[in-house]
This record gives C-alpha cells, structure tokens and sequence, in this order.
C-alpha cells in the first residue's frame, strides 16, 4: 500500500476535527461545562488519545467549535426558503404541519390569520420574513448543535471563555449574526454581514436582535433536548407571535 499523500493527510485532519467538534457539541448540551475530552472520545467513538492529538483541553475545543459554528451562522437569514410561501413549506420533507405562524406578532411580522388553524388558510399565506427566519434557525439548531450553542452562549456573553477569547468572538457575532438580524427586523430585509454600515446599528435594534434569540433559545431547549425541534419549530414560533 502506497503512504497517503500529504492532501490524503489534510482530508483525514479536518474530517477528524469536525467529528470531535459535532460530538463536542453534543455532550455540552447535556453536560455544559462539566464537559470533558474523554467524554468526547465517547461520543465521536474514537479513542482518548486520538481525541487528546487535536484537543488537549476543553477550552481550546469549545473555542474552536464556536468560531466553526459562526463561520456558518449566518446563512439562516439568506437562504431561499424564507421567501417560499408556506404551501410549498408544508409539502417540504421534514416540515410541520402545525398550522400558520399567528398574525400581529411581537416583532411586526405579515403573518397567516392564526384563527381559523386550518391547512388551506395557512397554505394560502407566506410566512413574514422574521418568522421564516426564526422556523429556519430553529431547524438548523434541530440538525447543527454547534449553532444552537453558539446562539445560547452568545446570550451569556461567552462567559465560559475568558476574556481574551469572548470579546472577539462576541464581536463578531454581533457584527456576522445580530446587526444582519437587526436589520431584517427593522426592514424586513437582512443586511450584509460583511458590510461596515452594520457596525452602526442603533442599541436599541440590537438588543431587540438579542431579545429575540434568547426567546428561541429558551423555548427550543426542551424540544431540542426530547429530539423534537425540527417538528416543533413552527409550533415555536407561534407560540411567541412571530
């Protein structure tokens, strides 16, 4: 058997450091910081050492898996699914059919008239764009743990981090996740997340932005912890009005 050629080497390294990041992901949802790298190794099912070559702490780990998680954070509010109307949702594999988001929500959605709960009323009408957003965000956390901690950790300001590595990361989440997620509140539009203008965004938007996360966050815990949050994300968002 010919040695394994240096790109060979490369393609192993990053699939190995994704399967220790996703299974990290996993056992801080039920362990949080008590997490440890054995644990880990238990969960990707690989060995200690082989976990211990890429990750001799937890710290490095959790740092690491939070800046991978927001290298994809932002494609939620982009993707082309917030501007399909619910019909073709509610056809979509994988989709609820819990009904339509309610109208008059706390975040000035154009919603579906929640009273009359049937398929063809919801079927008719789109969904508003914060409330796409928030039923697509809520899916992603349901199939990428990552970014479900991410947002939840963000909320509390990275504290498991010290200082050094939180501010930058909480930086840049403002500047990649909640000024885009500002905007599309105020306009009905995400703003690029790359775009200096976003570093401007009033307090007050922003903190709406986070307000806004932190109730997603909170009310997708439990469905995500019984492995029911992809079902009950539409149930979700109408249950907080978007």
């Amino acid at each position: 058997m010919s040695p394994r050629t240096k790109e060979q080497n490369e393609e192993i390294r990053l699939r190995r450091l994704a399967q220790i990041r996703k299974a990290a992901a996993d056992v801080f949802l039920n362990k949080g910081p008590l997490l440890e790298i054995r644990d880990v190794a238990v969960q990707a099912g690989l060995g200690y050492g082989t976990v211990y070559h890429y990750y001799s702490n937890k710290g490095d780990l959790l740092h690491d898996l939070l800046w991978d998680a927001l290298e994809r954070a932002g494609g939620w509010l982009e993707a082309p699914s917030l501007k399909i109307p619910l019909e073709a949702q509610l056809k979509a594999p994988r989709a609820s059919a819990s009904g339509e988001a309610s109208a008059g929500g706390h975040f000035g959605l154009a919603a579906a008239d929640s009273q009359s709960g049937s398929r063809e009323t919801a079927a008719a009408a789109e969904l508003g764009p914060v409330a796409a957003a928030g039923i697509r965000l809520l899916q992603l956390w349901a199939e990428d743990h990552a970014l479900y901690l991410l947002h939840k950790l963000a909320g509390e300001g990275f504290a498991s981090l010290p200082e050094a590595r939180s501010a930058p990361l909480s930086a840049a989440f403002r500047r990649e996740v909640l000024a885009p997620l500002a905007a599309l509140l105020e306009t009905g539009r995400a703003a690029d997340g790359a775009s200096g203008g976003n570093a401007a965004e009033p307090p007050y938007r922003l903190q709406r932005a986070e307000m806004l996360l932190a109730a997603l966050v909170g009310c997708a815990s439990l469905s995500l912890r019984r492995g029911k949050l992809h079902e009950e994300a539409r149930d979700i968002a109408r249950f907080l009005k978007l």
